[in-house]
């Protein structure tokens, strides 16, 4: 809520809800021999008397979410102990994704985590049917569920955590500085890489600028031709066989047309000429011998143009050693540049291309130096000018969080509280400058924001987490949750111990502002006040057996008349007390009155 005043917090707004606790199934754990809880969006208040087990139920949903294993929760006699939960997942939300990247699949849109502890303390974990690391668990227990009890504190008593729910309660204000100054972090961090890579290898490359400019020079000198390695090996090839060549195309030019000082040799056209003559006389009496005949008049035709490249070759061929040596030389040259830069020639100029290109880059590094070094330089100055933005925006949603949480906390029997929120900044040497100091800084600013408590007058305002008792910070708690409602994105939230320490009508202002709470949220609450129960949109009662376990019929939904002997009971001691009835029908019917 970004515009929330100092005093009384306005209801929060509803928001979506991308996961809600469904229920979940605990066998074998402390007194719960075999137990299922059923949950449902909104309020839900877990009642019973003193030992009945209630407790069990913030413990098996910390075992879910990936709290630490402890061997002595296993009820004796048993194996191992169990706590399976059914979560329904939006399937566009973030937590969908985070499922199915693990390998994880959701059922009918539910997400399955099941968690086993060994009676020797072996822990195993499942989510959405694949074993799991119980450090995912964990990891996703904090974007689900925020705990607050006496043992167990989650969620804002981190202080990234507080920091972020700071923004997102203060709204515009700090978002659009916040996205201003994140972009140009991230430019930064850019810039400062690439700088430190360029001044870091000043000297590998030199080398290599150095190895590429010999390179380029050698191919240049050289002067060579796209193909002239492959044209020079067929030539040297040529000349290195000249002499037979030319005896070769000799003999076969001799033996298709004949020697003219041999009158009386026989040669391959002057056999075909006579076998076409032979046909010419008979070719009228049979077509098919006159095709024959034609053929083989082709066949002349061609004998006489092989004979005569045959001589045109034999006259060409170019026998000269010295053409010969030339061209070894020349191939000598070559083989200098593609033993060093490519398996042939082609390939030497491509890289002489590719080398020219990253040479230009290279001699260009000290100007691009400058050039990074100049807009590091201004991209520090505007950072400072952004962050000082973010240090005045939250600090002014911090004094109206602090106002409004200590208004909240005086409606919850603790009127002499104060909060504060400390916006602080640490000291760097080779940090940012902002506001005449050296800071640290980082991707969301230069800010350190941490809750503090003073309990009473006169009293130094501590860390949230020390400066409470373990019932005061369950309430001071569920006093900051009220006014970051709708800013804060747990979906849901667990509160043990929340009414410790008050009763009358402080006791039903806690129950007014879990339902409070629960308008955009799922809330969860172990407790034994009935101001608190009766507020609640679904209260189960936690029941133990004679033998003194929890089986599966030992969480039992309280409705109806079930509801009022359960709230008589709490208020009186006495299920069917009439004035502790009487009592208990009140205390409904003011929950039920708008909120």
């Amino acid at each position: 809520m970004a515009g929330a005043q100092a005093g009384r917090t306005q209801p929060p707004e509803p928001r979506k809800v991308v996961s809600v606790l469904e229920e979940m199934r605990i066998q074998r754990l402390g007194v719960i021999d075999d137990a299922v809880v059923e949950l449902s969006p909104g309020f839900t208040a877990v009642t019973g008397e003193t030992g009945a087990g209630k407790t069990m139920v913030v413990t098996s949903l910390g075992l879910l979410l990936g709290g630490r294993a402890d061997a002595g929760l296993v009820r004796i006699g048993a194996k191992a102990a169990v706590v399976e939960g059914r979560i329904a997942v939006d399937g566009d939300s973030p937590l969908a994704a985070r499922v199915e990247e693990a390998g994880g699949e959701l059922d009918e849109g539910a997400l399955l985590i099941s968690r086993t502890v060994s009676a020797e303390g072996r822990s195993r974990a499942h989510m959405g049917g694949r074993a799991v690391p119980v450090g995912l668990l964990s990891e996703l227990g904090e974007e689900l569920v925020a705990v607050h009890g006496q043992t167990d504190q989650q969620g804002l008593l981190r202080p990234a955590r507080q920091r972020e729910a700071l923004d997102r309660y203060a709204g515009d204000a700090v978002a659009k500085p916040l996205a201003k100054y994140a972009a140009a972090h991230r430019r930064l961090r850019d810039v400062v890489a690439e700088l430190e890579q360029l001044t870091t290898r000043a000297r590998d490359r030199a080398q290599e600028a150095g190895l590429l400019r010999f390179g380029l020079e050698e191919i240049a000198a050289a002067e060579p031709r796209s193909g002239e390695d492959a044209e020079l090996a067929a030539e040297a090839e040529r000349l290195g066989h000249a002499e037979a060549l030319a005896s070769a195309a000799t003999t076969a030019h001799t033996a298709l047309l004949g020697n003219p000082e041999d009158p009386e040799g026989v040669d391959a056209n002057a056999l075909v000429a006579g076998a076409r003559r032979a046909l010419d006389a008979v070719r009228l009496h049979d077509p098919a011998l006159a095709s024959l005949a034609d053929r083989l008049g082709e066949v002349g035709y061609l004998l006489s143009d092989v004979a005569g490249d045959l001589a045109g070759y034999a006259d060409d061929l170019d026998a000269d050693p010295l053409r010969l040596a030339a061209v070894e030389e020349r191939r000598a040259v070559l083989s200098q540049l593609t033993r060093k830069y490519g398996e042939s020639i082609d390939e030497v100029l491509a890289w002489a291309e590719q080398g020219a290109v990253r040479l230009n880059e290279l001699e260009g590094d000290d100007d691009r130096i400058g050039e990074l070094a100049a807009e590091r330089d201004g991209l520090r100055a505007e950072l400072g000018e952004l962050a000082q933005a973010l240090t005045d925006a939250r600090t002014a949603a911090a004094e109206r969080f602090a106002a409004a949480v200590t208004a909240e906390l005086g409606e919850l029997a603790m009127p002499h509280a104060r909060v504060a929120v400390a916006v602080r900044q640490t000291e760097d040497a080779e940090g940012l400058e902002v506001g005449g100091r050296t800071v640290a800084f980082g991707a969301s600013g230069v800010d350190e924001v941490e809750l503090q408590l003073a309990p009473h007058p006169g009293a130094p305002a501590r860390p949230i987490a020390k400066g409470a008792s373990g019932g005061e910070l369950s309430r001071v708690m569920l006093a900051v949750e009220v006014v970051f409602a709708g800013s804060d994105p747990v979906p849901t939230y667990l509160f043990d111990e929340v009414d410790a320490g008050v009763g009358g009508k402080a006791a039903v202002e806690v129950g007014r502002r879990l339902a409070r709470l629960a308008k955009s949220a799922q809330v969860i609450v172990v407790t034994h006040l009935p101001q608190v129960a009766a507020f609640a949109d679904r209260h189960l009662v936690v029941v133990k057996t004679d033998d003194g376990t929890v089986t599966r019929s030992g969480v039992q939904a309280m409705e109806g008349e079930d509801r009022v002997r359960e709230l008589s009971r709490m208020l009186a001691g006495l299920e069917d007390s009439e004035l502790g009835r009487a009592h208990a029908e009140e205390l409904l019917e003011a929950a039920r009155a708008p909120r």
